[in-house]
């Protein structure tokens, strides 16, 4: 046909209309919203949602299990049971530090708060201590270790942050305390004769009743592989 010599034809594919119901189309505005839906009445929540068993709800569809009264969005689940703030406050039960909830295990007391046993860590490597020892900082818990890199020494006899003035001494940190003879607990400055031993610290009048063939070995070794053990020909 010559009438159509030349022409353009185009295929169109028409995406047939989305049909939903009320509790799916809720789901998709609250997606798009970044809101939750109530599991309750399947409706977006504007306002902060109430998390019971890690499911949203409006807290208007709840009362606190004590005292009957509306809940809010501070409400606190216990053992399946939900109560209002003061009610919960009452009964005693710690609330972690860190995630505002309760605590109905093994708790952490430190720094004037209770903590989840896996919720107390370093603010710098965000490792729980799990019993290990914590250093403060204005507020702030860290491990020894960057505790140490980023504020300053830990002795290495007390393990405790030094506060005063600082021995160096056999490549490790003491508080002037604790730098010390390992044998008889005399004090220590880097004035005395001492030599390293078990990587601590023993003075000469110990290092004297060293057997004559433990001597001979710390010598040696003080020739070759560590050189930072002192005074050992003075010690003889």
């Amino acid at each position: 046909d010559s009438s159509k010599a030349g022409s353009t034809f185009f295929l169109f594919h028409i995406r047939p209309t989305r049909h939903l119901c009320r509790p799916c189309h809720n789901k998709e505005k609250a997606r798009g919203l970044g809101k939750y839906i109530c599991q309750k009445c399947h409706a977006i929540i504007d306002e902060q949602p109430l998390l019971f068993k890690n499911d949203p709800y409006h807290p208007d569809h709840f009362n606190c299990n004590n005292c009957g009264k509306e809940l809010t969005a501070d409400a606190r689940e216990l053992k399946g049971e939900l109560y209002c703030l003061p009610c919960h406050d009452k009964m005693g039960v710690p609330i972690c530090g860190a995630c505002r909830r309760p605590i109905e295990g093994r708790v952490v007391n430190a720094m004037g708060k209770q903590w989840h046993v896996e919720h107390f860590v370093c603010a710098k490597c965000e490792k729980p201590f799990l019993g290990h020892r914590h250093y403060e900082r204005k507020g702030l818990a860290y491990c020894e270790t960057h505790y140490n890199q980023l504020f300053g020494d830990v002795c290495y006899h007390c393990n405790r942050v030094i506060e005063g003035d600082v021995v160096s001494a056999l490549n490790k940190a003491w508080c002037v305390n604790c730098f010390a003879c390992s044998t008889c607990n005399t004090k220590l400055t880097l004035k005395n004769k001492f030599v390293e031993f078990d990587m601590k610290p023993v003075c000469k009048k110990c290092y004297e009743k060293f057997p004559l063939e433990l001597k001979k070995r710390l010598k040696k070794l003080s020739e070759t592989i560590m050189p930072k053990i002192l005074n050992l020909d003075s010690c003889c």
